[in-house]
């Protein structure tokens, strides 16, 4: 139970626990079909899994471990990163987030034709802010949808895509020109002027629902709240699709461990006052209330 507090009044806050995210973790591990996928070690998955997350019941960040601190930061840099069009291991550790050193080695960029720390041209960087258009000039979604928004909101074709086809898809080494095959980031951004409320249909064609998607979760309920506070709306949910939602082999152990921690209520956060939109955002603009999770536990994902 939460208190918002100010100097007129003292409004109390009442967040159910969320089961969502262990639901799916149970039905992948009870009806999950087994699969070899190209990290080289067997994993379980299912099809088509979505989650629900109405900012009323709180910010959706998973309390069957501790992601505060570090993990938060690290989430929001790794996005803010991409949403200024980063693409290099370099660009990104300046913006606090280190982890994409191991997919970016020597070995594996050069089988793309890539130079060493360079995710390439079909990331997430410039996959949202640099696609060439048919004139060969780069296009930048990002800014280009949220004028959109502004101006016109009551339209439903706000949508944003890391995906360009000539880059990711692979017939050859040579024509693929990204290490990694953007995994999230298809945005659907829905608002109601007669509300004033603001949603956002992520779709995540491939989730490690241990690791990744409980960052990515964070990282696009911030997003919603950010795009709301753009255009002076309120943030109303996130609505999270899964399409190849699966759990590794190394993984399974711990994901028994986390299914036996009963889930609490999710916590409630708040934007600083400075954000005005999406690219005046940093980490430390994001404060976490009331969160109070199970103990932190580190999971390992394949590389």
């Amino acid at each position: 139970m939460l208190y918002h507090t100010n100097m007129k009044t003292t409004k109390k806050v009442t967040h159910i626990p969320d089961t969502q995210y262990r639901h799916i973790l149970r039905k992948i591990m009870k009806d999950g079909v087994e699969v070899n996928p190209i990290q080289g070690e067997k994993s379980k998955m299912i099809i088509g899994a979505q989650m629900r997350f109405p900012f009323k019941n709180g910010f959706p960040l998973i309390t069957e471990r501790d992601l505060s601190g570090k993990f938060i930061a690290g989430a929001l840099g790794e996005h803010i990163a991409f949403l200024h069009g980063a693409r290099t291991h370099e660009e990104l550790s300046k913006w606090g987030c280190g982890w994409w050193k191991r997919w970016v080695t020597k070995e594996k960029c050069a089988t793309f034709g890539l130079p060493e720390g360079d995710l390439g041209p079909g990331s997430y960087g410039p996959g949202w802010t640099a696609v060439p258009t048919p004139e060969k000039k780069p296009f930048n979604q990002i800014t280009e949808v949220m004028k959109q928004l502004k101006e016109w909101p009551h339209l439903r074709t706000h949508l944003i895509t890391p995906w360009y086809p000539p880059y990711v898809i692979q017939h050859s080494r040579r024509t693929r020109k990204v290490v990694v095959a953007p995994c999230h980031g298809w945005l659907h951004i829905l608002a109601f002027p007669e509300t004033k409320e603001l949603s956002v249909h992520h779709f995540q064609r491939s989730g490690d629902m241990p690791v990744g998607v409980a960052f990515n979760i964070i990282q696009y309920a911030a997003f919603t709240m950010i795009a709301a506070r753009a255009i002076g709306y309120k943030p109303k949910e996130l609505v999270y699709t899964v399409s190849d939602a699966h759990i590794y082999e190394r993984q399974y152990s711990f994901v028994k461990e986390l299914l036996r921690r009963e889930p609490r209520a999710f916590p409630t956060a708040t934007l600083d006052r400075k954000v005005k939109g999406l690219l005046d955002f940093r980490p430390e603009h994001l404060k976490i209330l009331g969160y109070h999770p199970h103990p932190a536990m580190f999971i390992p994902t394949p590389v």
